[in-house]
């Protein structure tokens, strides 16, 4: 199956409210991020978060609300692009 015909939806959310997650990759900002140049880092590889939000886009794909503490930031970004911190 391809990827644009996968629809995470239909099942659960992998994350949870409050868990610590770390990002898998740097994140830049694509436009949508206020107060920031389009191409700025908004997180780097490594930072650690927490699940603050559960949304979803296009009715296909969960968005989650990590709230990165060190860097104040909330940004919104998808399952495999988030580990699990095991505490």
């Amino acid at each position: 199956m391809r990827k644009e015909q996968i629809v995470e939806v239909n099942d659960p959310p992998e994350y949870r409210y409050g868990q610590k997650v770390r990002s898998k990759k740097n994140v830049r900002n694509d436009g949508t991020f206020m107060g920031s140049e389009i191409g700025d880092v908004l997180v780097c590889k490594g930072d650690v978060g927490y699940i603050n939000s559960i949304g979803t886009f296009l009715q296909q794909f969960y968005i989650y609300g990590v709230d990165f503490i060190d860097r104040g930031r909330m940004v919104g970004m998808r399952a495999k692009e988030l580990e699990l911190v095991e505490e």
